[in-house]
């Protein structure tokens, strides 16, 4: 079987565990990056079962010397890249006029400065391939909310970034699009609505269910929704698909 080596970001948990071992089906190389090892060996096991290949690599991408770190290791073991997933970086969820510019800053490097800084590290064995890409942005960057601020920023110029990597993408022969989840239930998404509970004196079931009624939702995405699309957006089905940034929101956002 011919080699086809894919990268994720943020393997340890969530969409990017997800993401990870829904692609292990079609590529037989998936390089797990993320900060905590333990948590990467438990997606490396489920890979494995699936008869695939993974190359842990333990890196915070929010240091720039990382993106030398996981090009380097990927190219040393398997020599190319067929696919780059850029999904880690958590944002706080933190009042607009409360965020200090730490907080800001820290979401910024590893959210936007991390997947640029990888992007560029990995793109000339994504050209060499002719290789697609994902950058993780989100539905806050269309309806921006002063708890959100930060994120919603974020994903708006995740937004921007991937189109101006796609337009160089033409050029080069190499597939760039956005991706913008709804709520989707994770670590995360429980810590938000553990804190929105108690500011509301709400239980966290009741606190669930309002969410869901006020926004109209049927129920929260799970990572595996998210990743069943990502796995199409670097599927050789999708190669047409290029610079385009695609909401899965379950209907969240009202506008067209």
């Amino acid at each position: 079987m011919e080699t086809k080596v894919a990268i994720v970001t943020g393997a340890s948990a969530g969409i990017g565990r997800a993401t990870a071992v829904k692609l292990a089906k079609d590529f037989n190389r998936v390089v797990l990056v993320g900060r905590r090892a333990e948590e990467l060996e438990n997606t490396a096991e489920s890979i494995r079962a699936m008869g695939a290949e993974p190359l842990i690599i333990v890196a915070d991408l929010r240091q720039a010397a990382a993106a030398d770190q996981v090009i380097s290791e990927t190219n040393n073991r398997f020599g190319r890249i067929d696919a780059l997933c850029n999904i880690a970086g958590a944002v706080p969820q933190i009042n607009l006029f409360e965020m200090t510019d730490e907080q800001w800053n820290d979401g910024a490097e590893g959210k936007l400065h991390g997947a640029r800084r990888l992007t560029i590290k990995a793109w000339p064995m994504l050209k060499a391939a002719k290789g697609s890409v994902v950058f993780m942005s989100g539905s806050s960057a269309e309806a921006p909310k002063p708890g959100f601020a930060a994120v919603a920023t974020l994903n708006a110029a995740i937004c921007a970034l991937a189109k101006a990597f796609a337009e160089q993408g033409l050029l080069d022969g190499v597939q760039v699009n956005s991706l913008l989840p709804g709520p989707v239930m994770s670590n995360r998404r429980m810590q938000f609505l553990t804190k929105w509970a108690t500011a509301n004196n709400l239980s966290i079931a009741a606190a669930q269910t309002k969410f869901l009624a006020e926004a109209h939702l049927e129920r929260y995405g799970e990572p595996e929704d998210i990743a069943e699309l990502i796995a199409f957006m670097v599927s050789p089905g999708a190669k047409w698909l290029m610079g385009t940034a695609i909401r899965m929101d379950g209907g969240e956002i009202k506008s067209i």
